[in-house]
C-alpha cells in the first residue's frame, strides 16, 4: 500500500489543526454581537414602520379597486402605443399594471414587516438525527406559538386589519376575469353558454364545401374509402365578420364513404347518402381535431389520446378515454346534386361541458 504524504507546503500539524473538532458549546453565530435596529429601541420608529406597512396594504386594496374600474370603464378596442411593444390594448395595460402593483405592494409590505418589526435575533439550531424524537411534535407546536407571538400579528392591530383587508379584496380581480371566459357576440345575444355550445352553423339546406378550397362537394367526388374535411358554405363569411375561428371549431366535419352494406348503425334513419357519412371532426374527449381514418375497419383515431370510433356503427367508441360517440350530421343532396346538411347535429359536438348531463 502506498502511503500518501502531506501536500507540499502543508505540515502535518496544519492538517491536524483543520481536522480538529470545535470546542463543545462553541458557536460562531452565537458569538456575533447583536445590533438592535432603530425600531427595537425607538417606539416612534416602530410606529412609523407600522404605518408604512399598513399604508402598503391599503394601497394594495386601492389598486384592486382601480383594477375593477379599469375593467368596466376602458373599452376593449382602445389601444395605446408603448415604445418597443408598439400598439397594445389599453385595457390589458391597465389591468396588468393595477393587478401587478396590488400584488407587489402586499409582498413589499410583508418584507418590510419582517425586516423592521418582527424579532431580529440570532438563533442556533443544533443538528440532530433524521429521526425526530418523540418530543418533536410538542416542540413544533411551542415554536409555532412562539412565532405567532413574536410576529406581532396580535400586537400590531393596524397591520393585522389592513393585511386581512388586502387579502380579502385580493381575489376580486380573479373573479372579475372569469367573465372573460365567455364574451357573447351580437349573434349570441340572448343565448346561454349551453345553447351556444350546443348549436353550430349547420342548418337545413347548408351546402357542404371542402375545407380550404370551399368547393361544393358532389357524391361522385368521394370514392369508396375516401375522406374529405368539410365545412358549411357560409363559414367564410362568418369568419370575416366575427374575425375568430369559433364557428369553424364547432362546424368542421369529415365525409367518409363506405359500401352501404357495411353501415351497421346510424344515429338517425337515412342519415347517409349512398354510403356517404358525415361526422363531427372534433373528438368528444378533449376536443382534438380528427382525420385519421382506417378504411378497412372504418375506425376513426384521435391522435391526441388514441380514442377510437367506429364510423360504421354510429360513431361509437371502441377504444380510449372518450366517453361519448362522435356526433353525426344528417346529409342529402340539393336540386343541383350537391351534398347538403338536412339539419344541425342532434347532440352537442366536442368534449363535455358543465351544462351537459
Amino acid at each position: 500500500m502506498t502511503e500518501i504524504s502531506p501536500r507540499e507546503g502543508h505540515s502535518d500539524a496544519s492538517a491536524h489543526e483543520v481536522a480538529r473538532p470545535a470546542k463543545p458549546g462553541y458557536s460562531p453565530v452565537a458569538d456575533v454581537p447583536h445590533r438592535p435596529r432603530a425600531t427595537d429601541v425607538d417606539p416612534k420608529a416602530a410606529r412609523r414602520a407600522e404605518r408604512q406597512v399598513a399604508s402598503m396594504f391599503l394601497l394594495s386594496m386601492l389598486f384592486v379597486v382601480l383594477f375593477v374600474v379599469a375593467y368596466v370603464a376602458i373599452d376593449k378596442t382602445t389601444v395605446v402605443y408603448i415604445p418597443v411593444m408598439g400598439d397594445v390594448g389599453a385595457s390589458n395595460v391597465a389591468l396588468g399594471f393595477t393587478f401587478g402593483v396590488a400584488i407587489l405592494l402586499i409582498g413589499t409590505a410583508a418584507i418590510q414587516w419582517s425586516k423592521k418589526l418582527m424579532p431580529d435575533v440570532e438563533v442556533v439550531q443544533e443538528r440532530h438525527d433524521q429521526l425526530s424524537p418523540r418530543r418533536a411534535t410538542a416542540e413544533a407546536a411551542a415554536n409555532y406559538e412562539r412565532g405567532k407571538d413574536e410576529s406581532g400579528f396580535a400586537r400590531f392591530k393596524l397591520i393585522r386589519r389592513t393585511l386581512i383587508g388586502a387579502l380579502v379584496v385580493f381575489p376580486i380581480p380573479m373573479v372579475v376575469l372569469l367573465r372573460d371566459l365567455w364574451v357573447p357576440t351580437e349573434a349570441d345575444e340572448g343565448k346561454s353558454p349551453a345553447d351556444i355550445l350546443s348549436t353550430t352553423l349547420w342548418t337545413e339546406g347548408s351546402r357542404i364545401v371542402s375545407d380550404g378550397t370551399y368547393a361544393p362537394v358532389k357524391p361522385e367526388d368521394l370514392p369508396v374509402g375516401g375522406l374529405i374535411s368539410a365545412v358549411p358554405e357560409d363559414l367564410r363569411e362568418v369568419e370575416e365578420v366575427t374575425e375568430n375561428l369559433n364557428a369553424r371549431g364547432k362546424a368542421a366535419i369529415i365525409l367518409v364513404r363506405m359500401d352501404p352494406s357495411e353501415i351497421r348503425a346510424q344515429q338517425g334513419d337515412g342519415w347517409d347518402y349512398q354510403g356517404i357519412l358525415a361526422y363531427s371532426k372534433i373528438c368528444t374527449h378533449v376536443g382534438c381535431p380528427i382525420a385519421l381514418y382506417e378504411q378497412r375497419t372504418h375506425h376513426l383515431l384521435c391522435p391526441c389520446h388514441q380514442s377510437t370510433f367506429d364510423l360504421a356503427d354510429a360513431g361509437n367508441v371502441v377504444f380510449g378515454p372518450a366517453a361519448r360517440r362522435m356526433p353525426q350530421l344528417p346529409i342529402g343532396v340539393d336540386e343541383e346534386g350537391y351534398l347538403v346538411a338536412l339539419s344541425d347535429f342532434a347532440e352537442p359536438i366536442g368534449p363535455s361541458f358543465w351544462e351537459r348531463g
